[in-house]
């Protein structure tokens, strides 16, 4: 290392290039001659879409090709992109409606991409598109979270998505029976745009034989799987690699029409195709975040012991199921519902209603966030309507250290967790007994003081297999391949400070490899909280490979058995 100790601070490897422009985002990179991809959105919520006319655009000064869902299928292409689906209660499986790369029959929300135009400049491309008339018979716009209104999809004809359920519900109503006090509180969670500060963006190329796709994304392998799909292609002809990215906080997770539409018009024409997303098409066409309202009950008995949570929950899926969006506010929210708590007896309850706005998927923490807000708010609330002080609402109905490893309600497993002693650590570095002086005195100069608690607990997401591969170069540098992809929160300064630590190579000498379909042949990306748990895993056990074979070789070389490694240095 290059001092002395582990968790010191460190100049982040990747902040020079990046302060002094140097950094490479998808739209600095793309392949000479490319054409622009502007797409034509609806303008209207819900509504039926009659064939779209393309014959002006097409005629109009620099455009290559215009086309709408039925080009596309004259093309071999009739994708529809893909999800997973949760078990509803009853234990059927919800529908899943196709969702088109370009709209079919119906336009479904704000937005909803209906034709693409490429030509040979940006302008052009605009001009072109906006000579295109979509011809749409408007229909109700189904907004509200709630059985009911114009169907969405045909499949789905009351607008329910699913109706999903955890937890043992019986007990749980019983235990409400006979509490000594039940509470119970609304939270809600408003929409959100994750509005990164690059915006989506992918070009593709194709040379006859194999199809190099390139964007700001999340990791490479799950879109080279989606590629492969949509067209019908081989696992060895297509590449595909992003580049710096600009922030994707699980927005940029999946795949989305753009995608699809931008390689099949490169295949068609056999020219690098572009698209950036402008600031406004994100707002329209980006996956928002949360969008749920969960109504709770917590039982306690007179000694204000929590005996039982529920849930319930509506969430909005917006036009159409995108990747993983029926697990978010289910599967994952049921991870983390009890928190710190030392409750078995829970019932969860979630409706999924499909409306007439954009998408809902995975954003900053995904559904664990949501059920923390909703468990902690309810518990606030108890202490609030109960008498109680907060903190010692909490301490409790902690978790005891002496029960772990510890199984919660919904079959997780906690292994370790002193609840009570990082509450006491904050009230003691916050001066928590200090606070009702400091307040009086706030209040005595007319102004308001306030403490908040929250407790929170993670769980960590994704793929739980994780690879990586060092290369010892010979200029003496050393590349480390990693199946994670940064989206700028510094993987790179993490990794090769991990590796200088447990091998003593410089930090400085060790290149990040990632984001390449062709060089790292697997990988989980990044999302749900993964990537420095699973990629400095799979590192260390590549280190331990390395300097069990080093230690052999050396053995060997000076006739030895008696070899120790320190982390440095033989």
């Amino acid at each position: 290392m290059d001092k002395f100790g582990k968790s010191q601070p460190v100049r982040r490897l990747e902040d020079r290039r990046f302060l002094t422009g140097a950094g490479r985002y998808v739209d600095d990179i793309v392949p000479d001659g490319a054409l622009y991809a502007v797409f034509v959105r609806s303008q209207v919520a819900h509504g039926r879409l009659a064939p779209v006319d393309l014959e002006e655009a097409r005629g109009m000064p620099g455009v290559a090709l215009a086309i709408a869902r039925e080009d596309l299928a004259a093309m071999g292409v009739d994708y529809s992109l893909g999800t997973t689906v949760v078990t509803n209660g009853d234990g059927s499986t919800p529908a899943e409606p196709r969702r088109p790369i370009l709209a079919e029959g119906k336009v479904r929300f704000v937005g909803d991409p209906v034709a693409v135009i490429v030509a040979e400049t940006q302008a052009q491309a605009k001009d072109a598109a906006e000579s295109v008339f979509a011809d749409v018979d408007e229909l109700g716009a189904k907004l509200d979270l709630a059985p009911g209104g114009d169907s969405i999809h045909v499949e789905v004809p009351d607008n329910v998505a699913f109706d999903w359920q955890a937890g043992d519900a019986a007990a749980v109503e019983d235990a409400i029976a006979g509490a000594a006090h039940v509470v119970t509180t609304r939270v809600a969670g408003n929409r959100v745009i994750c509005n990164s500060m690059e915006p989506r963006g992918c070009f593709a190329e194709w040379d006859g034989e194999r199809l190099h796709f390139s964007y700001s994304g999340q990791g490479v392998w799950e879109m080279k799987e989606d590629l492969i799909s949509c067209f019908g292609l081989g696992k060895e002809e297509v590449r595909v690699t992003t580049p710096d990215v600009g922030g994707g906080f699980g927005m940029k997770a999946f795949g989305y029409p753009e995608y699809f539409a931008v390689a099949a018009c490169a295949r068609t024409l056999g020219r690098p195709v572009r698209w950036m997303a402008e600031r406004t098409e994100a707002m329209l066409a980006d996956n928002a975040g949360r969008d749920l309202v969960s109504d709770t009950s917590l039982a306690l008995d007179a000694e204000f012991r929590i005996l039982a949570y529920k849930v319930d929950t509506t969430c909005n899926l917006g036009a159409y199921l995108s990747g993983y969006a029926q697990q978010i506010q289910t599967d994952l929210f049921s991870k983390v519902a009890m928190g710190v708590y030392d409750v078995q007896a829970v019932a969860l309850n979630c409706k999924g209603f499909f409306t007439n706005t954009v998408q809902v998927d995975a954003y900053r923490g995904a559904g664990r966030p949501e059920a923390m807000l909703a468990l902690e708010r309810s518990i606030d609330n108890a202490a609030r309507v109960l008498g109680v002080d907060p903190h010692e609402l909490r301490r409790k109905n902690f978790i005891p250290p002496a029960k772990f490893p510890y199984k919660t309600a919904i079959a997780e497993t906690y292994d370790v967790g002193e609840f009570d002693r990082v509450l006491t650590s904050a009230e003691e570095n916050s001066d928590h007994a200090g606070f009702a002086a400091r307040r009086a005195e706030s209040e005595a100069r007319g102004r308001l003081r306030g403490q908040g608690l929250c407790y929170y607990i993670e769980s960590i997401l994704g793929d739980q297999i994780e690879g990586a591969r060092v290369v010892f170069e010979e200029d003496g540098t050393v590349s480390l391949h990693v199946g994670t992809q940064s989206n700028g929160q510094g993987h790179e300064t993490v990794f090769a400070t991990f590796l200088a630590d447990h091998t003593g190579i410089s930090a400085d000498a060790v290149r990040i490899v990632q984001g390449d379909s062709d060089l790292v042949p697997s990988g989980g990306g990044t999302g749900g909280s993964r990537s420095v748990t699973m990629q400095t895993g799979a590192t260390l056990a590549t280190v331990a490979t390395i300097t069990q074979q080093f230690g052999e070789y050396l053995a060997g070389k000076y006739e030895s058995h008696d070899e120790e490694f320190d982390d440095e240095r033989f």
